[in-house]
């Protein structure tokens, strides 16, 4: 068994049903939730998406939002002026292009305001079960630290790992990585002595955290 085949199998067996930690009901709860996300805690959006969602049930609704109200409902995530032209933008095209249903593939879904291609692998695989690896800042160190990508490209991160882990296990692996990225592998402090992963991990800076 390879280095990545043991490090995807620890993975699992450690995350056996990862889930994001985002609220939603729906693929369009879901979109509007991981735009708002950028640069905020998951924690913080379903704060904020909680009375959201009571409000604005359709990509209409969103599309025909006051921008300046929009923008205040949303202040707590951060960037809220980018944001709210996101969403809104975002709906208005769902509304005129897509019936005001959320696409079902990642070219589509690419196409909209504010959806890169993150977002459209999260709402892919969590909302509609189509297999997507979403790279976030969490995926991309965790997968560098590794050994199972290298570079700080997102796109290209996303083929190296798609062509190591099995097209069915993406979503479970890419949320998987998330919450070990935000809970194990931190950015400053990993807790590499309580890491499943650590004795397959070749990332040199581990032996300053083992203790």
């Amino acid at each position: 068994m390879s280095n990545a085949k043991k490090i995807i199998s620890l993975l699992a067996r450690a995350y056996p049903e990862p889930k994001l930690a985002l609220n939603y009901a729906n693929a369009l709860e879901l979109l509007v939730a991981v735009i708002l996300s950028a640069q905020c805690t998951d924690a913080r959006v379903n704060e904020v998406t909680r009375a959201l969602f009571r409000k604005y049930r359709s990509a209409r609704a969103y599309a025909q939002a006051d921008p300046a109200g929009f923008e205040r409902e949303i202040r707590a995530t951060g960037f809220y002026r980018n944001k709210a032209k996101a969403v809104i933008g975002c709906c208005r095209k769902l509304v005129a292009e897509f019936g005001g249903e959320v696409p079902r593939s990642i070219e589509e879904l690419t196409t909209l305001p504010g959806v890169g291609r993150k977002t459209a692998n999260m709402v892919l695989g969590n909302a509609f079960c189509i297999p997507g690896i979403a790279v976030d800042t969490h995926v991309l160190r965790v997968s560098n630290r590794l050994g199972l990508a290298r570079g700080d490209d997102a796109e290209a991160v996303e083929t190296q790992l798609g062509s190591q882990v099995p097209r069915e296990q993406w979503t479970a692996f890419s949320n998987a990585m998330i919450l070990h990225g935000r809970h194990v592998c931190t950015a400053k402090k990993p807790r590499c002595g309580a890491c499943p992963l650590a004795p397959e991990c070749p990332w040199p800076g581990k032996k300053d955290f083992l203790s």
